[in-house]
């Protein structure tokens, strides 16, 4: 009868034992109190597409990031857009490089949800089409400023979703042409926050 209920212990011991690792490993998996470091690292990929309409957009932007500290971080960036109307049958393609600027200013969610502004400067190199004009292309200086949000699903991924840029900057200089500056600013950023949807997922390593 000991040896059976002896027994028994030892199963009921190792089974909460389990259970209780298993509950650790778990929170240690999640993303409950995840906090940023002096030298994290990450990796973001975002993707923006536009269909429909008379234009088609699609836009691919991976970034490398370093955290100086807890909320801070700089890094570089490497983009391809693609814009083509329909009506005219002209395309737009730009392959730029550039570097940002992030500081997280909200933790929400037990630090899952973490809201940032961004700051950004790129070159980029525009070749346009035309079955009018032909091919042209030119050089272009970026800047923008926009607002975005991470959420954590693990300690490690995020899903990015970039909400608006509030100002941005764009200098082009064609080959065969003059050159031309546009300057937008945003002020109202709940307006039409799903005009142009940007969104990817982090890596955090």
């Amino acid at each position: 009868m000991k040896t059976k209920l002896s027994v028994i212990l030892a199963l009921f011991t190792f089974y909460f034992a389990n259970a209780q690792q298993d509950q650790v490993d778990s929170e240690m998996n999640s993303a409950k109190g995840i906090t940023f470091q002096h030298g994290d690292m990450f990796i973001e990929g975002s993707i923006q597409i536009t269909t429909g309409g008379d234009k088609d957009y699609y836009a691919f932007n991976p970034k490398f990031g370093y955290f100086l500290n807890d909320k801070f971080a700089v890094g570089g960036q490497l983009s391809y857009s693609s814009n083509k109307v329909e009506a005219t049958d002209e395309k737009t393609n730009i392959f730029g490089i550039g570097g940002f600027a992030r500081y997280y200013v909200l933790e929400l969610d037990k630090k899952r949800f973490k809201a940032y502004g961004e700051v950004g400067l790129g070159y980029g190199r525009n070749k346009y089409e035309s079955p009018i004009t032909g091919t042209d292309n030119s050089n272009s200086l970026t800047a923008n400023i926009n607002v975005g949000l991470n959420y954590f699903l693990t300690k490690n991924i995020a899903v990015t979703f970039t909400l608006a840029n509030l100002l941005s900057y764009n200098s082009v200089s064609p080959e065969n042409g003059p050159s031309s500056d546009t300057f937008q600013l945003n002020i109202n950023l709940f307006e039409n926050i799903f005009d142009q949807p940007k969104f990817g997922l982090l890596f955090r390593f």
